[in-house]
């Protein structure tokens, strides 16, 4: 982050001295006709006139030329600001996807997990979300099922929350379960990585069974 500020301030600053080198000087209008004057002999009143005018634009030129300067100025400062905050807003988005890398490697840390099923509400690390009464009979049944070690497919989620034996459940009913679970939660990183699929084994949740309560 450093090394890029400095980088971007001294590109810009050598930008600055090469355009402020290089603008031409605001007299310098001023001083040829000065010379102009100095040099010719100027007697009647219409050169006379002339020279008035174009000392007049000289004055004006100049007054022009330091505005210009003042607003490149400005807009030197403007770009090193805007430079410097892409940079900083660059550097804090690396760092989130590397949290979010290490978040979807290790899981989702969660210190409690209260289910109110007369609420329809869940408090995950103090954060609430309201679900709907299905899907929190799915997570009541998949927080029982980690209390007891159990990892559940599909069919089995399907038959504790409809009392049917497991073998006449779709196991699809209970993966559909598991997505409305997912959706009403709302923020994937969190649904996904809370409740996990184990491949050929069923649905369980991220959670140490000693976090969960139910109320």
């Amino acid at each position: 982050m450093a090394w890029g500020v400095a980088a971007i301030v001294a590109i810009l600053l050598g930008a600055a001295v090469l355009l402020f080198v290089n603008l031409p000087d605001a007299n310098a209008f001023n001083a040829r006709v000065e010379r102009l004057f100095v040099e010719v002999d100027f007697t009647a009143q219409r050169d006379l006139r002339l020279l008035e005018v174009l000392a007049r634009s000289g004055t004006i030129f100049g007054e022009v030329l330091t505005s210009y300067r003042t607003i490149i100025f400005v807009l030197l400062i403007f770009a090193t600001a805007m430079m410097i905050a892409a940079m900083a807003f660059l550097v804090m988005l690396v760092a989130l996807n590397r949290r979010m890398g290490q978040i979807e490697r290790k899981g989702i840390e969660v210190n409690s997990l209260l289910i109110s099923r007369e609420a329809n509400t869940v408090y995950l690390n103090n954060f609430e979300f309201k679900l709907t009464d299905a899907a929190i009979e799915t997570l009541a049944v998949l927080a029982e099922a980690r209390m007891d070690d159990e990892v559940l497919s599909g069919a089995q989620i399907e038959g504790v929350i409809s009392g049917r034996d497991p073998s006449q459940c779709d196991e699809a009913a209970g993966a559909t379960r598991i997505k409305r679970l997912r959706d009403t939660l709302g923020n994937q990183m969190v649904s996904e990585l809370l409740v996990r699929n184990i491949a050929r084994k069923g649905y369980t949740l991220a959670v140490d069974k000693s976090a969960i309560r139910m109320v």
